[in-house]
Formats: structure tokens, C-alpha cells, sequence
């Protein structure tokens, strides 16, 4: 309860930052799949009738010279674009005709037939319901491209600078300073590779190759799975190896003892035993400030970046650093290479995702983790709080998202009248109008109890 409240509180002295932010990313992202969908039903010669932002009663809207209502809704929470010849915006079922001002309904002209969408072939149908997802993921490498370009890349190396005692990577055999070359077969060029790749493998045995004194070594370690939680009380499952990156300093006020010699409450001697640790092994325990959680970790803390611990004067005198600064390295792209890392890394994304349901769907990991329009706002204005560039990063990861759950094969989505059209051009001809219309019925009540499902576990993680 206390987690909700906090949320409420925060939302309502943040307005701008929280709502106007989700609400301005969820309406471009929503703009941007209906516009992919619109402008390749204009190449293929359909006309559209409306192209909505949002739900419900028209706030505002125009009418442009090709007939589209272009307007603005009520309920700013989706959108659609209807086309000629369609009953609803779900082409869920045509028209048997045009209907006049007095309700009479008269056959559709051969040219009204040309511009209608469901007489177009089967094949422009499905690629101007792909159009929708697919430039989702192309808006996403476009913001990727952009900010590789501009701002370049940080990249911290996927070097192991210290280790949890007793965690999984200690009991497979890691060693501070050993690089981690690949993992399950696939190469890794940064820390955060690792780290992303440990976080969705959960409990799952994971094949590593690292690179330790100019030899090869092959390691295999089972990460723990562990739930976190976050300042506004949502949980998420992630496995955790404890390994730790060189872009991590230590807290030396926060170290309890430097092998076994007890500094509790005394930085000064514990700097002065990490003096001589230099370029060394050692363990130390440390307070990791989560109640009264400690860990003990085996470090080799390097000597040439952590001459600042005989300078009392130096501002960080009180961190240990353990092998690179934060954005010490950082790559540069030029426009070809950067369209390429978009592109990977928006597959990486893709495969992310889907390994994660494909865990819920077996059980591995807990469906509670499905968020709503709370959890994905509160993110939103996270991200606002940090800057452009995580808003933009925000941006691109939801347009991802919002991409690929289109692409699901329930009805009512374009994944579903993709499936439908499948059938329909390996048949010869669509399935019967009851069968299209017990579909859509069923995929609407999928998509409901997905919604509801999904915010009530917001609900539940905020006030539980």
C-alpha cells in the first residue's frame, strides 16, 4: 500500500513529467503504427475513411483532401485507421454496400469496389496489415541509429572485476580480471551483454568462454534466480550470477573487512588495507546497504586507477575502483554502422522478449512480471526524470513491444488477420463470415483479459 501511495503522490506533484510523458510516447508510437498502415494502404489504392488517435468522442480533427478524417479521441490509449468498405476499424467484416443519407443500402460502384480494401488482393491486404508492426520496428532502428550516431555507444568491457563468494559464477570457477568471450556460442562485446543475457536465462546452466592469462577457458554456471523490486514496488525474476563489472567502484565506508580483518566503521583502516591489496587478491565483506545484507567478494583491485586512496584531498578518496570509469569507453558509429548495431540490437530485443513469455507461458517465470498502462507510465516518467536520451532509448524499446504483440496470431491484432489471410491464399478464398466472426470474438476476449490481467497486476504489486 505504502508503494501505491508513493506512486500517487509522485504522479500527482509530477504530472507533467509522468502522464504528459506516457501519453505523448504511447500517442507518437500509436501514430506511427496506424501511419504505416495508412500510407501503404494509399500506395496499394485504398482509401482510408479515419485515422484516430485515441477511442471514443472526437476532441478535435480535420478532413484532408483525399476524404481521411484525421482526428484526435477521447480515450488517448490506442488508435486505428478504418478503410473503405470496412464495418468497423478491426476489418473484422465488410460491407455489402454503400448506404445513403435516408439508411438504404445500395451495391458498391466498380470504382467504389477499386478503392475498397477487402476486394484488394490477398497479398495487399497482408502487406498493409504488416505495414503497422513493421514500422514499429523501423521507427525503433531509426531512434537506435540517430542516438549511436549523435552520442555514439558507451561500452564497459565484459571484464570480470570482482566476485560474489558463494555465488553461482565463484562455485563455476570465475576469477577477477577473466574476459568473458562468449556465452552459449554467442560472442559478447560488453558487460552489459552479460548481464543481459544472465538477467533472461534465469536458472538456466549457461556455457561460457573466457579469456584468462591468453588462454581459453570453458565454464559452465547456473545463475540464481532472484526477484527484485523496484522503488514503486513492481517485481521482476532475473537471474543473478554475481559477477561484477569493472565499471563498479566500491563504497570503502561501506566495507566491513579486507580478508578478515574487521574495518567496521572504519574507512581509514580499511583504505590502508586495500593500499597494500593492490594489483592482489583479496576478499572482503561488504555492506551491501539493502537492510543488513553483506557479501563477501574476491577482488584484485588495479593499482594504477586507484592511486587517489593516498589522496585525501581527491574526491573519490572513499571509492575503490575496480577497473573502468563509466563511459570511459564509449564508440563512435558512422551512419552504416550504426543502422547495423539498430538492427542488432532491436533483434536482441525481439529475442529477449520472447524467450520471457516463452518462460511464462512454462511456468519458469512468474506471469505477475505481465505490466500495464501503470507500470509502463511509471517507467515513462522514470525515464523523463533522466533525460532525452532514455526517453528516447524508452521510446524505441516500447515501439519494439509494441511491434512485435502486434505480430501475436489472436485475432483482433494484425498478427491474427495475418493468419487469416494465410489461410486464405493457401485455400483459395477466405473463411466463412461465422468462423471470421467466432474468431474475432474469441481474440477480443483474449485481449481483454490480457489488459485487465496485466493492470490488475500492477494494482496488486503496488498495494500488496
Amino acid at each position: 500500500m505504502d508503494s501505491f501511495l508513493d506512486l500517487i503522490q509522485l504522479v500527482a506533484s509530477n504530472v507533467w513529467t509522468y502522464g504528459v510523458t506516457f501519453l505523448v510516447v504511447l500517442s507518437l508510437l500509436v501514430f506511427v503504427h496506424e501511419w504505416g498502415h495508412y500510407i501503404v494502404a494509399r500506395l496499394c489504392g485504398v482509401r482510408v475513411e479515419t485515422f484516430s488517435i485515441g477511442f471514443g468522442k472526437e476532441i478535435f480533427g480535420w478532413t484532408s483532401k483525399t476524404g481521411t478524417r484525421w482526428k484526435f479521441a477521447m480515450i488517448p490509449l490506442g488508435g486505428y485507421v478504418k478503410m473503405f468498405g470496412d464495418v468497423d476499424p478491426a476489418s473484422a467484416q465488410h460491407a455489402e454496400g454503400v448506404a445513403d443519407a435516408e439508411g438504404h443500402v445500395r451495391p458498391f460502384s466498380a470504382q467504389e469496389r477499386d478503392v475498397a480494401f477487402f476486394a484488394k488482393p490477398v497479398w495487399q491486404r497482408a502487406l498493409i496489415v504488416f505495414a503497422g508492426p513493421a514500422i514499429n520496428f523501423i521507427f525503433a532502428i531509426m531512434i537506435l541509429a540517430a542516438l549511436y550516431m549523435s552520442v555514439g555507444k558507451p561500452i564497459t568491457p565484459p571484464n570480470v572485476a570482482a566476485i560474489e563468494i558463494g555465488g553461482a559464477a565463484d562455485i563455476a570457477g570465475f576469477k577477477p580480471h577473466d574476459e568473458v568471450i562468449s556465452i552459449n556460442g554467442k560472442a559478447i562485446v560488453s558487460f552489459n551483454d552479460i548481464r543481459r543475457d544472465v538477467m533472461i536465462a534465469l536458472d538456466t546452466p549457461m556455457n561460457f568462454e573466457v579469456l584468462r592469462d591468453g588462454k581459453n577457458v570453458k565454464l559452465t554456471a547456473t545463475p540464481k534466480k532472484m526477484e527484485e523490486e523496484d522503488r514503486f514496488g513492481f517485481r521482476n525474476e532475473k537471474g543473478y550470477l554475481g559477477l561484477i563489472g569493472p565499471a563498479n567502484g566500491l563504497d570503502i565506508t561501506k566495507i566491513l573487512a579486507v580478508d578478515g580483518v574487521d574495518t567496521t566503521g572504519n574507512a581509514d583502516k580499511a583504505r590502508a588495507l586495500l593500499i597494500k591489496k593492490l594489483d592482489k587478491p583479496a576478499i572482503i565483506k561488504l555492506d551491501r546497504g539493502v537492510g543488513t545484507t553483506t557479501a563477501e567478494m574476491s577482488i584484485v583491485p588495479p593499482k594504477e586507477m586507484n592511486a587517489h586512496l593516498s589522496d585525501a584531498e581527491s574526491k573519490d578518496y572513499n571509492a575503490l575502483l575496480l577497473g573502468v570509469r563509466p563511459g570511459d569507453t564509449l564508440i563512435q558509429y558512422n551512419i552504416f554502422s550504426a543502422s547495423r548495431e539498430a538492427v542488432y540490437q532491436t533483434g536482441s530485443i525481439i529475442s529477449d522478449t520472447l524467450k520471457a513469455l516463452w518462460q511464462m507461458v512454462t511456468g519458469t517465470r512468474s506471469a505477475t512480471e505481465l505490466g500495464g498502462i501503470i507500470r509502463i507510465g511509471a517507467i515513462a516518467g522514470d525515464m523523463a526524470t533522466i533525460g532525452f536520451i532514455a526517453v528516447a532509448t524508452f521510446t524505441a524499446m516500447l515501439s519494439i513491444n509494441l511491434g512485435l504483440i502486434n505480430l501475436f496470431p489472436i485475432p483482433m491484432l494484425d498478427g491474427g488477420h495475418l493468419v487469416f489471410y494465410a489461410v486464405e491464399a493457401i485455400k483459395g478464398g477466405p473463411l466463412s463470415d461465422r468462423v471470421q466472426e467466432y474468431a474475432f470474438r474469441f481474440g477480443l476476449f483474449i485481449l481483454v483479459s490480457l489488459m485487465f490481467f496485466a493492470n490488475l497486476n500492477d494494482i496488486l504489486h503496488l498495494i500488496l
